[in-house]
């Protein structure tokens, strides 16, 4: 492995706390990571994609990705299929090797494996992760009938620390691989590509910065000087330069772009197959710009050299079903069609919240929704790191925001979803929802969750509880085979930490305090420890032998355990 390979391979592992692992599975993991960032922009843990270890049927690992989301649950494809009413799927296979040559045969283990893993009687012994992929897999293709943009799309990726030089032999090999795929008929944009240092170094460099996009714009009419404004721009893109703005490399759409827009793509509903007759009627593509709203895209900053404009940190707050439309119709538009946007660049969070409120009126969102979306994660990406260094967390408000700062461990950025369910499992006692009913988690959102007069200290207790459990899982101090209860083990953790009731107000000082005391013992390396072991013991009390997801992931489970770790 070269210096700089081995440099970047330690910076990784620092930042995600994978010190104990061998340097082999080291970078397994970050192999696995660069790759499937390369079609998944959110933040994730490589402990969720990883499979490689006996069993693993040549393959180090499995991302899986539908409608934007990076499913580890078989559960969570049925809450995706029903909130979305389609499936989008990717799927990303990696084999990673420290070795510096590229092997024809472990191209073809490789690829054997991955025809295997799609095969309904695989005939390779499986680990329990690979298994688990499977099932999750066997969800997607039981709900084939809601593919509407085609199968799912299937890339492999074989990396080493060597020097790709397009050997012909290791081409037509892998060739042979994507035939292999292609002729199971159940796949679409089927593709092989061997990935070496240089790769893995313009890789790395790329997964650090956040999402930039350079258009040319030169339809457009600069607005007048707005104070907390850097610069503002309104005019029409050409239906090409937008979706330079909104998909990868890949021409997968970048989901995460959309994070701060309060509606998420609904599907083919009366108004969206509006705008697709409209763009796809070639009379009517014209009108386009007076008949459409457009999008407004709010980013950090915004260079303009002539035509060109260099867009950094964007999103697009409003115009998500538009985009959405246009990126489904895509191979039916010409380059005449034109789409009005609105560009601003700004760090002023608080005239970012309310560009957003105001451009997402035309359709019912309720007050509750639009300041839990805006508002409260302003106050959340504030308070964590309001804490002593060791105390420290950081709210992920935007993909990728923490990416590029030096200092920072990755295992202490927390998302919208990891958050959301520790804190309906320490708090709302209701980890049986996390995957299984996610949606309805999110409908409280506003309410029950991310209401605005909510203390703070909950959603940092909750973060931290779940910081301090994975921690214990990547230490192996708690088995692998238990992370299926991860939320439950959340929950009793609350119970044992404190012997008075919780608190019935989450905007009490009452619950202020009880956090308080509970944050001390989460600060006490000895203490939490033993609080999770118990909780453990008392799991596998309920539990029995059967630790299997339907068994654990359902509501006479929770109240079963409730009752048991209360009596404790």
């Amino acid at each position: 492995m070269d210096r700089i390979t081995k440099s970047l391979l330690k910076e990784f592992v620092d930042g995600n706390g994978l010190n104990n692992l061998p340097e082999s599975q080291q970078f397994e993991h970050f192999s696995c990571y660069l790759l499937t960032s390369r079609h998944f922009t959110d933040s994730f843990s490589t402990e969720e994609i990883c499979v490689g270890d006996g069993g693993d049927t040549g393959i180090d690992g499995i991302s899986i990705i539908v409608n934007g989301s990076l499913v580890t649950e078989p559960e969570e494809v049925e809450d995706l299929c029903e909130t979305n009413g389609y499936l989008d799927v990717t799927i990303v296979f990696v084999q990673a090797e420290t070795s510096s040559s590229f092997d024809s045969s472990k191209i073809g283990q490789f690829g054997f494996g991955v025809v295997d893993f799609f095969n309904e009687n695989p005939a390779l012994p499986r680990n329990d992760d690979v298994k688990q992929k499977g099932r999750v897999l066997n969800e997607i293709y039981n709900r084939s009938s809601k593919f509407k943009r085609g199968n799912p799309s299937c890339h492999l990726y074989y990396v080493t620390t060597g020097k790709w030089v397009n050997d012909q032999s290791l081409t037509v090999r892998s060739q042979s691989v994507e035939s292999d795929l292609n002729n199971l008929g159940i796949l679409r944009n089927v593709s092989f590509k061997c990935i070496d240092a240089a790769n893995i170094q313009t890789f790395y460099r790329d997964s650090k910065n956040s999402i930039s996009c350079e258009i040319l714009f030169p339809e457009r009419t600069v607005l007048p000087e707005i104070t907390g404004v850097q610069q503002a721009y309104i005019g029409v893109l050409s239906v090409s330069e937008y979706l330079k703005l909104i998909q990868n490399s890949d021409e997968e759409i970048i989901h995460s772009l959309f994070y701060d827009n309060v509606r998420h793509w609904q599907e083919w509903n009366p108004v969206n197959k509006e705008i697709r007759e409209t763009l796809l009627d070639v009379k009517q593509q014209e009108y386009f710009p007076i008949f459409n709203n457009g999008a407004t895209i709010v980013a950090r900053s915004i260079n303009p050299t002539g035509n060109k404009f260099l867009l950094e940190d964007y999103q697009v707050v409003n115009g998500c079903q538009t985009s959405y439309v246009l990126f489904e119709s895509k191979d039916n538009l010409k380059d005449g069609v034109r789409i009005p946007v609105r560009l601003i660049a700004t760090d002023n969070q608080e005239i970012k919240n309310a560009i957003i409120k105001a451009t997402n009126r035309q359709t019912q969102v309720s007050d509750d929704q639009l300041v839990a979306l805006t508002d409260f994660p302003k106050k959340l990406e504030d308070f964590f790191p309001s804490f002593d260094t060791q105390k420290r967390l950081y709210y992920e408000r935007r993909s990728r925001q923490y990416n590029s700062v030096d200092g920072i461990e990755k295992v202490r950025v927390i998302n919208m979803t990891a958050l959301v369910r520790a804190f309906a499992s320490v708090f709302l006692d209701l980890p049986h929802r996390t995957t299984r009913n996610y949606k309805a988690l999110l409908k409280s959102i506003g309410t029950d969750i991310f209401n605005t007069d909510h203390k703070l200290e909950p959603y940092y207790v909750a973060a931290f509880t779940h910081y301090r459990l994975e921690y214990l899982f990547r230490a192996q101090i708690i088995e692998r085979e238990l992370k299926a209860a991860r939320y439950h083990l959340l929950m009793c953790f609350r119970y044992l930490a404190s012997d008075s009731p919780m608190p019935r107000y989450f905007n009490s000082m009452e619950m202020q305090r009880y956090c308080e005391d509970l944050s001390k013992i989460l600060w006490d390396e000895e203490k939490y420890k033993d609080l999770f072991k118990q909780s453990v013991e008392i799991l596998k009390n309920v539990a029995g032998d059967n630790l299997h997801r339907d068994n654990i992931r359902t509501e006479p489970f929770t109240k079963q355990l409730i009752e048991k770790v209360k009596a404790a």
